[in-house]
């Protein structure tokens, strides 16, 4: 038997662009938003969900999916040190849920679902 030349059949793409990472983020934010309408949240609990994602991202200055813990630590340990406890808490809130939304849609499980079924962290 002889060897023959296999062809990879992934498609190559280019790297993604800034337009791109946009409408990927712009796509998510809207997801995150079906989600929490899926939900029965109300249009005010979404509605501020949204405004402290914006905010947070106009910090960041990048997708939040690229926050690092310690990203987080100096946004919320200096930037809203001075803020009211419950904006503080409300941000994290948001944060954390947008990131629990971000690993449910990629098919990952949140920490909580792991323990409910005694699976370790990875």
């Amino acid at each position: 038997m002889a060897l023959a030349v296999v062809k990879d059949l992934r498609v190559a793409r280019a790297p993604a662009t800034v337009e791109d990472l946009e409408a990927l983020e712009t796509d998510l934010l809207a997801g995150f938003v079906l989600a929490r309408a899926a939900a029965g949240l109300s249009d005010g609990t979404i509605s501020s969900d949204v405004v402290h994602l914006e905010q947070a991202r106009a910090w960041f200055g990048r997708p939040l999916w690229e926050m690092e813990p310690a990203d987080a630590d100096a946004y919320f340990g200096k930037v809203l040190r001075s803020t009211a406890k419950g904006t503080r808490l409300a941000r994290a809130q948001a944060i954390k849920t947008f990131f629990l939304f971000l690993d449910a849609s990629q098919g990952r499980d949140s920490p909580d679902d792991r323990a409910r079924r005694r699976v370790p962290d990875r």
